[in-house]
């Protein structure tokens, strides 16, 4: 009879212990498949579906139906994928994203596509970026723990400078401007590495600077300092003054903000010189007092004659002010425009070379302000509830820095809601990393009980657990 008790103890106890296996081999995968997601949408918007493009050749250009359709596919199953992973686990995470700003900001872009001048392109384009930016939202949760967080970035990092400086050293006229380029041969000799053009590789790897600061600043002694060293280096080698500038910059400015403990203040340090940068740029041609002002500098805050195309585009936004010509829409096919004489060339930009015009040419003034509202003052607020409550301040100085650095690189380039840019990437997952953090706390460790089994540790808990 006793014997019978022990054989079903010891029974029991094999069920739990193969129970106990067989969770923590579920967990492992699934903890994998996140970590696998997160990487893979880092290195697709990082290195591409189609690096080392040939600028060589006449047709470098040109839009290829069958390889844009895979990027539309690889975004969209990636996208898909992340949020059935987080869905379940993440769903307080989740819900904090339905606030009224982010509603109504979506609400207008639908608005916009539907009254859009070239309704299906805006359409398109937007399946793209909702892909792209819900990627970017979700890859803060993706990862279980903030170590496989780290991991994860300085990984991809890595991975992509290694593919750069491969290029350089390797195969230079895939990786480096040259004076057969088809369309900026006085570019020759900048590095572009596995990019399209330097002034995608330069802001990528003032990016990769801040990452390897912060993997330093959180022990990671060996992987951290590499990437800071090798980002930094290509960094110079890219040509990108603005860039590179911005860099040190930026960083100054970030780490200023980091010890600042007045909102207020804060909100001084970021956007008075956010807005004299923009005032001597795009104010300048609208302002005559603004433009003698410039004259007078020692530099040319025009950047080698771009007021023409400030010019063209402010003359677009005051065609349509309030709903815009249509995300995304408006520069295809701006040749047949009436422009200043002198000024025809302008109307071969791609863009006009400033974040936030372009928003008021595309989505208008009204869909400007909401991006505002959204990307430029809450993040600064969230830093501020973030840092009052003392959590992950090494992640939150590096989200801090890629969003300050967005703000004022959106001032010379644009790239904000530009679908699959890696700039607009990164800035979008700096937002929501501010977002989370504001509401959440980061815990490292998974949790030691049996329930921890069930599903994948997370390392956003809410404040009240």
């Amino acid at each position: 009879m006793n014997r019978s008790a022990a054989d079903i103890t010891d029974l029991e106890a094999r069920s739990l212990s193969a129970a106990f296996r067989s969770g923590l081999a579920e967990l492992n995968a699934v903890q994998a498949a996140r970590c696998l997601v997160a990487v893979a949408a880092l290195l697709l918007v990082l290195v591409t579906l189609d690096p080392f493009p040939d600028l060589r050749n006449p047709d470098a250009a040109a839009v290829v139906g069958g390889r844009m359709a895979l990027t539309y596919v690889a975004w969209g199953l990636l996208a898909a994928f992340a949020v059935l992973l987080v869905a379940t686990t993440d769903a307080p995470a989740l819900r904090t994203l339905v606030t009224p700003f982010h509603l109504c900001l979506v609400g207008w872009l639908v608005i916009n596509i539907a009254l859009s001048e070239s309704r299906g392109v805006s359409i398109q384009r937007f399946v793209l970026a909702a892909s792209v930016t819900s990627l970017a939202v979700l890859l803060p949760l993706l990862p279980p723990t903030q170590r496989s967080f780290n991991l994860c970035l300085g990984g991809a990092a890595l991975v992509l400078l290694a593919l750069c400086y491969l290029g350089v050293f390797l195969a230079p006229h895939y990786s480096i401007h040259t004076a057969l380029d088809i369309g900026e041969p006085q570019l020759a000799g900048d590095w572009r590495g596995s990019f399209g053009h330097k002034n995608i590789a330069s802001p990528v790897m003032t990016i990769l600077v801040y990452v390897g600061v912060y993997l330093t600043a959180v022990g990671s002694f060996v992987m951290g300092p590499a990437i800071a060293a090798l980002a930094g280096i290509f960094l110079i080698f890219t040509g990108g003054k603005t860039s590179s500038v911005l860099c040190l910059a930026v960083y100054a400015l970030a780490s200023l903000v980091y010890v600042t403990p007045s909102l207020w203040l804060k909100r001084i340090i970021c956007f008075v010189p956010l807005i004299v940068m923009n005032l001597l740029t795009v104010g300048s041609v609208l302002s005559p007092a603004l433009g003698a002002m410039t004259r007078l500098l020692p530099l040319d805050p025009t950047f080698t004659g771009r007021s023409a195309i400030w010019e063209f585009a402010l003359a677009a936004v005051a065609e349509k002010p309030i709903i815009g010509h249509g995300y995304a829409a408006f520069w295809d096919d701006v040749t047949a425009r009436q422009t200043a004489q002198g000024a025809e060339w302008a109307t071969s930009a791609a863009h006009s070379h400033n974040s936030y015009l372009d928003l008021a040419v595309t989505i208008g003034l009204p869909g400007l302000l909401l991006v505002i509202l959204v990307f430029v003052l809450a993040p600064l607020g969230n830093f501020q509830s973030a840092q009052g409550h003392s959590r992950s301040g090494a992640l939150a100085k590096l989200f801090l820095t890629i969003w300050l650095f967005g703000l004022y690189y959106g001032a010379t380039e644009t790239f904000l809601l530009e679908r699959q840019n890696p700039i607009w990437f990164m800035f979008a997952l700096a937002a929501a990393g501010l977002h989370f953090l504001a509401r959440f706390q980061c815990v490292e460790q998974m949790d030691r009980n049996a329930d921890s089994l069930s599903q994948p540790a997370r390392w956003w808990h809410r404040l009240n657990d």
